[in-house]
Protein backbone atom coordinates (compact mmCIF):
# COMPACT_ATOMS: atom_id res chain seq x y z
CA UNK A 1 0.00 0.00 0.00
CA UNK A 2 1.38 3.70 -1.26
CA UNK A 3 1.77 6.10 1.60
CA UNK A 4 -1.23 8.38 0.01
CA UNK A 5 -3.52 5.39 0.26
CA UNK A 6 -2.70 4.45 3.61
CA UNK A 7 -3.21 8.52 4.19
CA UNK A 8 -6.50 7.99 2.12
CA UNK A 9 -7.91 4.79 4.31
CA UNK A 10 -7.07 6.57 7.49
CA UNK A 11 -9.04 9.56 6.53
CA UNK A 12 -11.74 7.47 5.45
CA UNK A 13 -11.96 5.43 9.15
CA UNK A 14 -11.78 8.90 10.70
CA UNK A 15 -14.75 10.60 8.50
CA UNK A 16 -16.82 7.46 9.76
CA UNK A 17 -16.03 8.32 13.31
CA UNK A 18 -17.04 12.25 12.75
CA UNK A 19 -20.43 10.87 11.54
CA UNK A 20 -20.79 8.52 14.20
CA UNK A 21 -19.93 11.61 16.98
CA UNK A 22 -22.45 13.27 14.66
CA UNK A 23 -25.48 10.93 15.46
CA UNK A 24 -24.99 10.69 18.81
CA UNK A 25 -24.51 14.54 19.45
CA UNK A 26 -27.15 15.05 17.38
CA UNK A 27 -29.95 12.89 18.91
CA UNK A 28 -31.43 15.05 20.88
CA UNK A 29 -32.16 17.57 18.14
CA UNK A 30 -34.83 15.30 16.92
CA UNK A 31 -35.92 13.48 19.92
CA UNK A 32 -35.28 15.02 23.23
CA UNK A 33 -38.44 16.96 23.36
CA UNK A 34 -40.46 13.64 22.98
CA UNK A 35 -38.07 12.03 25.81
CA UNK A 36 -39.06 14.52 27.95
CA UNK A 37 -43.17 14.54 27.73
CA UNK A 38 -43.14 10.94 27.62
CA UNK A 39 -44.63 10.28 24.04
CA UNK A 40 -41.90 8.12 23.58
CA UNK A 41 -39.18 6.15 25.81
CA UNK A 42 -35.89 6.77 25.88
CA UNK A 43 -34.46 3.98 23.84
CA UNK A 44 -37.43 3.95 21.84
CA UNK A 45 -37.00 7.47 20.64
CA UNK A 46 -33.04 6.50 19.86
CA UNK A 47 -33.94 3.75 17.76
CA UNK A 48 -36.43 5.20 15.55
CA UNK A 49 -34.35 8.09 15.15
CA UNK A 50 -31.36 5.76 14.04
CA UNK A 51 -33.71 4.14 11.03
CA UNK A 52 -34.86 7.69 9.68
CA UNK A 53 -31.26 9.13 9.47
CA UNK A 54 -30.36 6.30 8.08
CA UNK A 55 -32.97 6.52 5.15
CA UNK A 56 -32.63 10.44 5.02
CA UNK A 57 -28.84 9.90 4.34
CA UNK A 58 -30.07 8.44 0.97
CA UNK A 59 -32.28 10.86 -0.09
CA UNK A 60 -29.51 13.99 -1.64
CA UNK A 61 -26.60 14.75 -2.20
CA UNK A 62 -27.29 18.71 -2.46
CA UNK A 63 -24.97 19.11 0.94
CA UNK A 64 -22.51 16.72 0.03
CA UNK A 65 -21.98 19.43 -3.32
CA UNK A 66 -21.54 21.99 -1.16
CA UNK A 67 -19.12 20.59 1.28
CA UNK A 68 -16.71 19.59 -1.54
CA UNK A 69 -16.28 22.79 -3.50
CA UNK A 70 -17.32 25.55 -0.54
CA UNK A 71 -15.33 25.42 2.23
CA UNK A 72 -11.84 24.97 1.14
CA UNK A 73 -9.77 26.09 -1.90
CA UNK A 74 -7.48 22.86 -2.33
CA UNK A 75 -9.03 22.10 -5.76
CA UNK A 76 -10.32 23.69 -9.28
CA UNK A 77 -13.99 23.86 -8.66
CA UNK A 78 -14.44 25.07 -12.58
CA UNK A 79 -13.20 25.10 -16.30
CA UNK A 80 -11.34 22.19 -17.90
CA UNK A 81 -9.40 21.37 -14.60
CA UNK A 82 -12.09 21.06 -12.53
CA UNK A 83 -11.15 18.43 -9.63
CA UNK A 84 -7.29 19.01 -10.24
CA UNK A 85 -5.78 20.48 -7.10
CA UNK A 86 -4.55 23.75 -7.04
CA UNK A 87 -0.97 24.47 -8.31
CA UNK A 88 1.79 24.09 -5.14
CA UNK A 89 -0.72 21.33 -3.26
CA UNK A 90 0.29 17.61 -3.53
CA UNK A 91 -2.63 14.65 -2.85
CA UNK A 92 -0.70 13.78 -0.07
CA UNK A 93 -1.04 17.21 1.57
CA UNK A 94 -4.60 17.91 0.56
CA UNK A 95 -5.16 14.98 2.45
CA UNK A 96 -3.55 15.95 5.57
CA UNK A 97 -5.34 19.27 5.23
CA UNK A 98 -8.70 17.12 5.36
CA UNK A 99 -7.68 14.62 7.48
CA UNK A 100 -6.65 16.99 10.20
CA UNK A 101 -10.04 19.25 9.84
CA UNK A 102 -11.71 15.95 10.79
CA UNK A 103 -9.67 15.84 13.91
CA UNK A 104 -11.01 19.12 14.89
CA UNK A 105 -13.93 18.80 14.13
CA UNK A 106 -14.30 15.24 16.61
CA UNK A 107 -12.70 16.48 19.24
CA UNK A 108 -15.06 19.33 19.88
CA UNK A 109 -17.84 17.40 19.45
CA UNK A 110 -16.64 14.95 22.38
CA UNK A 111 -15.85 17.62 24.37
CA UNK A 112 -18.69 19.41 24.18
CA UNK A 113 -20.75 16.25 24.43
CA UNK A 114 -18.74 15.38 27.76
CA UNK A 115 -20.38 18.85 29.12
CA UNK A 116 -23.41 18.28 27.65
CA UNK A 117 -23.98 21.26 25.39
CA UNK A 118 -25.53 21.23 22.01
CA UNK A 119 -23.39 22.65 19.84
CA UNK A 120 -23.07 22.60 15.89
CA UNK A 121 -21.08 18.94 14.42
CA UNK A 122 -21.22 20.95 11.53
CA UNK A 123 -19.65 23.78 12.50
CA UNK A 124 -17.22 21.99 14.53
CA UNK A 125 -16.35 19.68 11.04
CA UNK A 126 -15.88 22.96 9.16
CA UNK A 127 -14.32 24.95 11.44
CA UNK A 128 -11.27 21.96 11.86
CA UNK A 129 -11.50 22.50 7.65
CA UNK A 130 -10.93 26.20 7.83
CA UNK A 131 -8.48 25.49 10.55
CA UNK A 132 -6.51 23.37 9.04
CA UNK A 133 -6.72 25.33 5.43
CA UNK A 134 -5.43 28.09 7.08
CA UNK A 135 -2.35 26.10 8.21
CA UNK A 136 -1.12 24.80 5.15
CA UNK A 137 -1.97 27.39 2.40
CA UNK A 138 -2.90 30.65 4.03
CA UNK A 139 -5.69 32.46 4.19
CA UNK A 140 -6.05 31.10 0.49
CA UNK A 141 -6.93 28.50 1.00
CA UNK A 142 -10.57 29.20 2.40
CA UNK A 143 -13.19 29.72 0.26
CA UNK A 144 -14.69 32.61 2.22
CA UNK A 145 -17.69 33.24 -0.31
CA UNK A 146 -18.83 29.69 -0.03
CA UNK A 147 -17.93 29.89 3.97
CA UNK A 148 -20.19 32.96 4.45
CA UNK A 149 -23.17 32.29 1.81
CA UNK A 150 -23.56 28.61 2.55
CA UNK A 151 -21.89 28.40 6.35
CA UNK A 152 -21.64 31.60 8.37
CA UNK A 153 -24.75 33.32 7.17
CA UNK A 154 -27.54 30.51 7.95
CA UNK A 155 -25.77 30.21 11.28
CA UNK A 156 -26.45 33.63 12.47
CA UNK A 157 -30.31 33.53 10.54
CA UNK A 158 -31.41 30.05 11.63
CA UNK A 159 -31.67 29.60 15.38
CA UNK A 160 -33.32 33.76 15.08
CA UNK A 161 -35.57 32.43 12.71
CA UNK A 162 -36.24 28.40 14.16
CA UNK A 163 -36.86 30.64 17.63
CA UNK A 164 -39.98 32.77 15.85
CA UNK A 165 -41.38 30.37 14.07
CA UNK A 166 -41.74 27.77 16.89
CA UNK A 167 -42.70 30.84 19.26
CA UNK A 168 -45.60 31.84 16.72
CA UNK A 169 -46.15 27.98 16.12
CA UNK A 170 -46.80 27.45 20.04
CA UNK A 171 -48.79 30.59 20.59
CA UNK A 172 -51.32 29.11 17.90
CA UNK A 173 -51.12 25.70 19.61
CA UNK A 174 -52.25 26.78 22.55
CA UNK A 175 -55.46 29.42 21.40
CA UNK A 176 -56.63 26.96 18.99
CA UNK A 177 -56.61 24.45 22.09
CA UNK A 178 -57.33 26.79 24.95
CA UNK A 179 -60.76 25.46 25.20
CA UNK A 180 -59.42 21.69 25.60
CA UNK A 181 -59.09 20.03 28.58
CA UNK A 182 -55.48 19.81 29.32
CA UNK A 183 -55.10 16.31 30.35
CA UNK A 184 -56.85 15.82 26.41
CA UNK A 185 -54.38 18.31 24.88
CA UNK A 186 -51.58 17.02 26.01
CA UNK A 187 -52.40 13.36 25.42
CA UNK A 188 -53.77 14.33 21.62
CA UNK A 189 -50.15 16.13 21.36
CA UNK A 190 -48.09 13.43 22.27
CA UNK A 191 -48.80 11.28 19.71
CA UNK A 192 -48.27 14.76 17.27
CA UNK A 193 -44.77 14.82 18.49
CA UNK A 194 -43.99 11.32 17.31
CA UNK A 195 -44.66 12.04 13.80
CA UNK A 196 -43.10 15.62 14.00
CA UNK A 197 -40.00 13.92 15.88
CA UNK A 198 -39.63 11.36 13.14
CA UNK A 199 -39.56 13.90 10.29
CA UNK A 200 -36.92 15.73 12.42
CA UNK A 201 -34.91 12.14 12.04
CA UNK A 202 -35.20 11.96 8.35
CA UNK A 203 -34.63 15.80 8.26
CA UNK A 204 -31.31 15.56 9.96
CA UNK A 205 -30.25 12.30 7.85
CA UNK A 206 -30.23 14.44 4.91
CA UNK A 207 -28.63 17.07 5.64
CA UNK A 208 -25.79 16.04 8.23
CA UNK A 209 -24.92 12.60 7.25
CA UNK A 210 -24.31 14.26 3.38
CA UNK A 211 -21.25 16.74 5.42
CA UNK A 212 -19.32 13.38 6.26
CA UNK A 213 -20.22 12.57 2.27
CA UNK A 214 -19.12 15.91 0.72
CA UNK A 215 -15.51 15.33 3.15
CA UNK A 216 -14.75 11.71 1.67
CA UNK A 217 -15.90 12.85 -2.21
CA UNK A 218 -13.22 15.82 -1.32
CA UNK A 219 -10.92 13.22 -0.38
CA UNK A 220 -11.41 10.91 -3.29
CA UNK A 221 -11.49 13.72 -5.67
CA UNK A 222 -7.55 15.45 -5.03
CA UNK A 223 -6.47 11.50 -4.92
CA UNK A 224 -8.24 11.13 -8.59
CA UNK A 225 -10.59 8.14 -7.38
CA UNK A 226 -13.74 10.39 -8.15
CA UNK A 227 -14.33 12.82 -10.61
CA UNK A 228 -15.38 16.51 -8.72
CA UNK A 229 -18.25 16.84 -12.26
CA UNK A 230 -19.78 13.79 -10.67
CA UNK A 231 -20.44 14.23 -7.19
CA UNK A 232 -23.98 16.57 -8.34
CA UNK A 233 -25.15 13.21 -9.77
CA UNK A 234 -24.83 10.84 -7.25
CA UNK A 235 -22.02 9.30 -4.98
CA UNK A 236 -20.80 5.79 -4.83
CA UNK A 237 -22.68 3.38 -3.12
CA UNK A 238 -20.18 2.01 -0.61
CA UNK A 239 -19.98 6.18 0.21
CA UNK A 240 -23.64 6.72 1.43
CA UNK A 241 -24.13 3.18 2.98
CA UNK A 242 -21.01 3.78 5.19
CA UNK A 243 -21.70 7.10 5.76
CA UNK A 244 -25.99 6.61 6.30
CA UNK A 245 -24.52 3.36 8.46
CA UNK A 246 -22.32 5.48 11.00
CA UNK A 247 -24.63 8.08 11.46
CA UNK A 248 -27.56 5.46 12.22
CA UNK A 249 -25.43 3.56 14.90
CA UNK A 250 -24.19 6.70 16.46
CA UNK A 251 -27.77 7.82 16.85
CA UNK A 252 -28.78 4.70 18.30
CA UNK A 253 -26.13 4.88 21.04
CA UNK A 254 -27.85 8.24 22.01
CA UNK A 255 -26.40 11.31 23.31
CA UNK A 256 -27.72 11.29 26.28
CA UNK A 257 -25.97 14.53 27.80
CA UNK A 258 -27.09 16.45 25.09
CA UNK A 259 -30.94 15.07 25.21
CA UNK A 260 -30.68 15.72 28.96
CA UNK A 261 -30.12 19.35 28.17
CA UNK A 262 -32.01 20.48 25.58
CA UNK A 263 -34.93 18.22 27.17
CA UNK A 264 -34.89 19.09 30.35
CA UNK A 265 -32.38 22.01 30.88
CA UNK A 266 -33.59 24.42 28.51
CA UNK A 267 -37.26 24.70 29.02
CA UNK A 268 -39.70 22.88 31.15
CA UNK A 269 -42.09 21.50 28.18
CA UNK A 270 -45.35 20.04 27.40
CA UNK A 271 -46.48 18.26 24.51
CA UNK A 272 -48.20 20.97 22.18
CA UNK A 273 -44.58 23.16 22.73
CA UNK A 274 -42.86 19.47 21.56
CA UNK A 275 -44.64 19.57 18.94
CA UNK A 276 -44.88 22.78 17.61
CA UNK A 277 -40.58 22.73 17.93
CA UNK A 278 -39.98 19.60 15.92
CA UNK A 279 -42.35 21.00 13.43
CA UNK A 280 -40.39 24.34 12.97
CA UNK A 281 -36.95 22.23 13.13
CA UNK A 282 -38.12 19.95 10.06
CA UNK A 283 -39.55 22.64 8.04
CA UNK A 284 -36.10 24.35 8.37
CA UNK A 285 -34.14 21.92 8.13
CA UNK A 286 -35.39 20.05 4.70
CA UNK A 287 -35.83 23.47 3.17
CA UNK A 288 -31.94 23.99 3.84
CA UNK A 289 -30.92 20.75 2.33
CA UNK A 290 -32.94 21.23 -0.12
CA UNK A 291 -30.74 23.96 -1.16
CA UNK A 292 -27.87 22.53 -0.65
CA UNK A 293 -26.81 24.97 2.82
CA UNK A 294 -25.48 23.43 5.41
CA UNK A 295 -27.28 24.46 8.15
CA UNK A 296 -26.47 23.32 11.74
CA UNK A 297 -29.71 21.37 12.66
CA UNK A 298 -28.10 21.32 16.60
CA UNK A 299 -28.72 25.59 16.42
CA UNK A 300 -32.55 24.95 14.73
CA UNK A 301 -33.70 22.66 16.96
CA UNK A 302 -31.95 24.88 20.17
CA UNK A 303 -33.87 28.28 18.75
CA UNK A 304 -37.20 25.88 18.19
CA UNK A 305 -37.18 24.25 21.91
CA UNK A 306 -36.03 28.41 23.05
CA UNK A 307 -39.21 29.46 21.03
CA UNK A 308 -41.60 27.00 22.14
CA UNK A 309 -41.23 28.17 25.66
CA UNK A 310 -41.31 31.96 24.81
CA UNK A 311 -44.55 31.21 23.01
CA UNK A 312 -46.33 29.69 25.88
CA UNK A 313 -47.44 32.15 28.38
CA UNK A 314 -45.90 31.74 31.86
CA UNK A 315 -43.34 29.33 30.32
CA UNK A 316 -40.26 28.61 32.35
CA UNK A 317 -37.08 29.46 30.26
CA UNK A 318 -33.69 28.54 31.51
CA UNK A 319 -31.62 31.83 30.18
CA UNK A 320 -28.38 30.82 32.00
CA UNK A 321 -28.37 27.42 30.19
CA UNK A 322 -29.34 29.42 27.09
CA UNK A 323 -26.41 31.52 27.58
CA UNK A 324 -23.61 28.66 27.79
CA UNK A 325 -25.49 27.39 24.28
CA UNK A 326 -24.67 30.19 22.92
CA UNK A 327 -20.85 30.44 23.98
CA UNK A 328 -20.26 27.02 22.72
CA UNK A 329 -22.05 28.32 19.32
CA UNK A 330 -19.43 31.22 19.06
CA UNK A 331 -16.56 29.29 20.62
CA UNK A 332 -17.09 26.13 18.31
CA UNK A 333 -15.59 27.20 14.62
CA UNK A 334 -12.32 28.81 16.31
CA UNK A 335 -12.16 26.28 19.04
CA UNK A 336 -12.50 23.50 16.26
CA UNK A 337 -10.31 25.62 13.63
CA UNK A 338 -7.52 25.94 16.76
CA UNK A 339 -7.18 21.56 17.00
CA UNK A 340 -7.09 21.26 12.70
CA UNK A 341 -4.68 24.16 12.17
CA UNK A 342 -2.61 22.49 14.97
CA UNK A 343 -3.01 18.54 14.20
CA UNK A 344 -1.90 19.33 10.48
CA UNK A 345 1.45 20.97 11.92
CA UNK A 346 2.34 17.98 13.97
CA UNK A 347 1.33 15.89 10.85
CA UNK A 348 3.37 18.61 8.45
CA UNK A 349 6.30 18.58 10.71
CA UNK A 350 6.64 14.87 10.81
CA UNK A 351 6.24 14.20 7.56
CA UNK A 352 2.76 12.34 5.43
CA UNK A 353 2.41 9.52 6.58
CA UNK A 354 3.89 8.99 9.87
CA UNK A 355 2.34 12.35 10.51
CA UNK A 356 -1.24 11.13 9.45
CA UNK A 357 -0.04 8.26 11.92
CA UNK A 358 0.79 9.90 14.68
CA UNK A 359 -2.55 12.61 14.79
CA UNK A 360 -4.36 9.64 14.09
CA UNK A 361 -2.91 7.86 17.54
CA UNK A 362 -3.67 12.15 19.07
CA UNK A 363 -7.52 11.50 18.13
CA UNK A 364 -7.72 7.83 19.79
CA UNK A 365 -6.32 9.25 22.78
CA UNK A 366 -7.94 12.13 23.17
CA UNK A 367 -11.22 10.10 22.58
CA UNK A 368 -10.83 7.66 24.65
CA UNK A 369 -10.06 10.08 27.60
CA UNK A 370 -12.96 11.85 26.98
CA UNK A 371 -15.17 8.69 27.05
CA UNK A 372 -13.85 7.48 30.31
CA UNK A 373 -14.49 10.84 31.74
CA UNK A 374 -17.75 10.60 30.87
CA UNK A 375 -17.98 6.89 32.29
CA UNK A 376 -17.41 8.29 35.88
CA UNK A 377 -20.54 10.11 35.96
CA UNK A 378 -22.63 8.61 33.31
CA UNK A 379 -26.03 9.76 31.87
CA UNK A 380 -27.65 7.05 30.36
CA UNK A 381 -31.90 6.04 29.48
CA UNK A 382 -32.38 5.22 32.66
CA UNK A 383 -32.10 9.08 34.42
CA UNK A 384 -32.01 11.46 31.56
CA UNK A 385 -35.46 12.26 32.64
CA UNK A 386 -34.80 13.07 35.88
CA UNK A 387 -35.52 16.59 37.10
CA UNK A 388 -33.03 19.03 36.09
CA UNK A 389 -30.59 20.58 39.46
CA UNK A 390 -31.58 24.16 39.48
CA UNK A 391 -29.20 24.49 42.46
CA UNK A 392 -25.52 23.73 39.98
CA UNK A 393 -27.34 23.92 36.46
CA UNK A 394 -24.83 21.19 35.50
CA UNK A 395 -26.35 18.16 32.88
CA UNK A 396 -25.59 15.66 35.55
CA UNK A 397 -28.62 14.49 37.68
CA UNK A 398 -28.23 15.71 41.46
CA UNK A 399 -27.06 12.35 42.56
CA UNK A 400 -24.25 12.40 40.26
CA UNK A 401 -23.10 15.61 40.16
CA UNK A 402 -22.03 15.92 43.86
CA UNK A 403 -19.44 14.15 45.52
CA UNK A 404 -20.05 11.83 48.69
CA UNK A 405 -19.52 14.53 51.62
CA UNK A 406 -20.34 17.65 49.56
CA UNK A 407 -22.72 20.13 50.75
CA UNK A 408 -25.48 21.69 48.67
CA UNK A 409 -23.49 25.04 48.70
CA UNK A 410 -20.39 22.89 47.12
CA UNK A 411 -19.85 23.71 43.20
CA UNK A 412 -20.75 20.47 41.96
CA UNK A 413 -18.55 18.88 38.89
CA UNK A 414 -19.89 19.59 35.65
CA UNK A 415 -18.21 16.61 33.97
Amino acid sequence: MSGEMLILVLLVITALGFDFTNGFHDTGNAMATSIATGALKPKTAVGLSAVLNLVGAFLSVEVAATITKDVLNIQQTSGADAGEIVTGLTPATALLIIFAGLIGGILWNLFTWLFGLPSSSSHALFGGLIGSGIAAIGLSGVNWHGVFGKIIVPALLAPVIACVVAACGTWLVFTITRRLAESRKEQGFLYGQIASASLVSLAHGTGDAQKTMGVIAMALIVTGHLGASTVSHGLPLWVVASCAAAIAIGTYLGGWRIIRTLGKGLVEISSPQGMAAEASSAAIILTSSAAGMALSTTQVATGSILGSGIGKRGAQVRWSVAGRMAVAWLTTLPAAGLVGAASFYIAHLLGDVAGAVAIFGLLIAGSAYMYWRAQQNKVDAGNVNDDWDETTGSVLPADLSTDPGTTPDTPARSA
